[in-house]
Order: structure tokens, then sequence, then C-alpha cells
């Protein structure tokens, strides 16, 4: 079973979002931000024109996932490498959290306050640690252009190029 439940996503949680808004409950992106109050980049999660603060609700998750993934971390490392359960499990607390069924949250003023960061205040960083990564010429236009760079118009697309994908490190 994947975890996900369908019907989630058309039962809106208690934050407001406008419907034209890019983070409504059906996408909830997450990321890296800080404050000027707290300049320590941290994870957070959009939703409406709010970012939840989840280093301030971390205590709402399973130990094993604040510790792994929330508690100290500056990217989002940590829970892209702790694989598909834990990402259920995220997810699915998220959904908990942010749901009109849940009173953790909703009904707690002080920790709202504290949680729910107007975007406006926030400043992005960037998410994830890049330690390496392989590009392949996937597009014969791609390709063509690269090769034009590097070999002039007359010899741009190698041969290779139509029998073998080519990627570069």
């Amino acid at each position: 079973s994947s975890g996900i439940n369908a019907e989630w996503p058309l039962r809106p949680g208690f934050v407001e979002v406008n419907e034209d808004s890019d983070f409504s409950y059906q996408n909830l992106p997450y990321g890296i931000f800080s404050t000027l109050s707290n300049e320590t980049p941290r994870m957070g999660v959009a939703i409406g024109d709010y970012v939840l603060d989840l280093s301030a609700v971390k205590h709402l998750f399973s130990p094993e996932l604040a510790e792994k993934c929330i508690q100290g971390q500056t990217t989002l490392n940590a829970l892209m490498g702790a694989g598909r359960p834990a990402w259920t499990e995220f997810r699915n607390t998220l959904k908990k959290i942010l749901s009109k069924d849940d009173a953790s949250l909703q009904n707690n003023s002080g920790l709202r306050a504290q949680a729910l960061i107007p975007t406006k205040e926030v400043t992005m960083h960037l998410p994830a640690r890049i330690g390496d990564y392989t590009d392949f010429y996937s597009s014969k236009n791609h390709a063509t252009n690269v090769g034009t760079m590097f070999r002039g118009k007359d010899n741009a697309l190698q041969p290779n190029w139509l029998h073998l994908p080519v990627g570069y490190h």
C-alpha cells in the first residue's frame, strides 16, 4: 500500500488557502528557509500564504522522523535519502497536522503563531546539497547546440549521438 489517501486532497485543512494559490493542500512543497528573527536555515512546507516551520512542529512527527529528517537539518538531503516508507509517513503526518480533524496545531494559538510564518517574512535557500551529477544530451537540439559551441556548426552533432546515449560527468 502506498499510504496515499486519495480523498484527502479534496478535504481542505484549517489553514485558509486562496483558490488560485500554487500552494494548496494538493501541493505541499518542501523547502529550506530562514527568517530575520531566526537566520538558521530549516525545513518548511508551503501552504497558502504561509510556510509551516517543521522545526516548530517536529514533536508532532514520530521521534525517528523528527530526529533523522527535521532536527538540525539545513537541507532536504536526509529526508530525500530516507526512502519511501519515511516519505509516506512524513506526508501523512503533514496531512494530519494540517487537517481540520486534528487539534494539535489548529487549536494551539501559540504553536500556530510560531509555526505558520507568512511567506513574505521568509528567505528561501538552496534545498539540497548536490554532491555530483551526470547530464545526458537527451535531445538532438541540445546536443547540436552544445556541439556547435565546442566544434563549430559543420561538425556539431557527432555521428555516435544517433546510436547511443551521450552523457558527461
